[in-house]
């Protein structure tokens, strides 16, 4: 590991050590100045969100797109700084669960599930949920390029059991959680480039990854949706929702879950990630 990678590391551990003592209300100020900060002086990545948002909803007026990216930006930095903190962030939290019959009647099948979400809400949370919740619990990860990063959000995650394949490895891990009657979790919300398969997001063409659709059909896997809104500072509502797919094509399966993702951001705009260049990849 580079000598850059290895610092980033220790100062992640760091800022660990000095997040996670802190009161549940020193938290959420911290939050609120960070995402201040990020939305007023250092904008990162605020041209592409307010393009996006622009995008969603074009009968919007600027000073309302205002107001939910400057609340989207307090929103995830609320999210890093209690991911940061694991496990000390868990204590007190108060979860609302809607649709746990669905998973218990999905794994009676025993051919595992396939689980999907987006990034949205507070999906490190859902995760941490889930891998307390089932035996096998596997998510699809991306290889972050400084490894110090990549080795601490690796180690955050895996402290609720949460395990992972990383992209590009053999599709034979991945199917083998299946085989195994465990959840395989997948993120399937961002621009996929020409190797994707185009479905309405908001009306308008984006590329989006195949994975999903990929894996119920060759596996006839059931696929559930995810989400994980946060109500308040403690308390989340987790709410699972069967892809029941009458179409089994890449396109109509790839849809259906694209457009329940969708309803889910009109009703919470600032708990959606709006920073990737979602509509990145033109359709032909």
């Amino acid at each position: 590991m580079k000598v850059s990678h290895q610092f980033t590391y220790l100062t992640l551990i760091t800022l660990k050590k000095l997040i996670s003592v802190l009161s549940i209300r020193s938290k959420h100020k911290l939050s609120i100045y960070l995402g201040k900060i990020l939305f007023s002086f250092l904008k990162i990545r605020r041209r592409v969100a307010e393009e996006n948002l622009k995008k969603a909803f074009p009968n919007w007026s600027a000073k309302k797109n205002n107001l939910i990216l400057k609340k989207a930006y307090i929103f995830f930095s609320n999210n890093l700084i209690n991911f940061i903190s694991f496990p000390h962030s868990w204590k007190k939290i108060q979860f609302s669960v809607s649709g746990k019959k669905i998973l218990e009647n999905s794994f009676a099948g025993g051919k595992g599930i396939i689980m999907i979400t987006g990034h949205f809400g507070s999906w490190e949370i859902l995760g941490k949920w889930l891998g307390d919740y089932a035996d096998l619990f596997v998510g699809i990860a991306f290889r972050q390029k400084n490894r110090g990063a990549h080795r601490f959000f690796i180690e955050q995650r895996e402290l609720s059991n949460t395990k992972h394949i990383f992209k590009r490895e053999s599709f034979d891990k991945m199917y083998n959680v299946l085989q195994q009657n465990g959840i395989l979790g997948l993120v399937s919300d961002q621009d996929a480039g020409k190797r994707g398969v185009f479905v309405n997001f908001f009306n308008i063409p984006a590329s989006t990854p195949k994975g999903v659709a990929l894996f119920h059909i060759n596996k006839k896997a059931p696929m559930v949706f995810a989400t994980c809104v946060q109500k308040g500072p403690l308390k989340y509502r987790i709410e699972f929702i069967p892809i029941l797919c009458k179409v089994k094509t890449l396109e109509h399966i790839t849809q259906d879950y694209t457009l329940i993702l969708e309803s889910y951001i009109k009703r919470f705009p600032e708990q959606y990630f709006w920073f990737h260049r979602r509509w990145k990849t033109l359709k032909v």
